[in-house]
């Protein structure tokens, strides 16, 4: 019995993890605005709709408060459950390249030079992050393979 790792897309699977390190960033480091019920009359002309519908715009609210703060919260958790997984030299790679709150400032250039000890090549840094990117893709179950971009086609 044996095991094949799928073959990725490398473009498409690293557009995909940077989008979800992305995400991630802005759900870690930017608060969230909770919605708030409007108490105002408007000015605004509205025709009779349906009568058999009732609306509580007050819980609907709450329940997305509630519910969207949750979302991200569990969000950010499974994404640093999977970077934790990762071996050193990629999870560092990862955490001060990407999920640091100023990382779109950071170059992949002042990572491999400056924050790893001693510095690495350019091709090395490559090397380590395309296999934490394929790690994380995997497990975070965000992969492209080959396969879907042919069907994609």
């Amino acid at each position: 019995m044996s095991f094949e790792l799928p073959e990725l897309d490398r473009k498409a699977t690293q557009a995909k993890v940077e989008e979800h390190l992305e995400k991630y960033r802005l759900f870690k480091y930017l608060t969230f605005e909770e919605r708030e019920a409007s108490i105002t009359a408007s000015s605004e002309i509205r025709y009779h709709g349906p009568t058999n519908l009732t609306g509580d715009q007050t819980a609907s609210i709450a329940i997305f408060n509630a519910d969207e703060q949750e979302r991200r919260k569990r969000f950010c958790e499974k994404t640093e459950r999977a970077v934790q997984r990762l071996p050193k030299m990629e999870r560092f790679l990862i955490e001060e390249r990407y999920m640091c709150d100023d990382a779109e400032y950071i170059t992949d250039f002042k990572v491999y030079c400056h924050k790893f000890k001693p510095p690495i090549s350019a091709m090395t840094y490559a090397k380590i992050r395309w296999k934490a990117f394929y790690r994380l893709a995997l497990n975070l179950n965000i992969a492209v393979t080959k396969d879907e971009k042919v069907n994609q086609s």
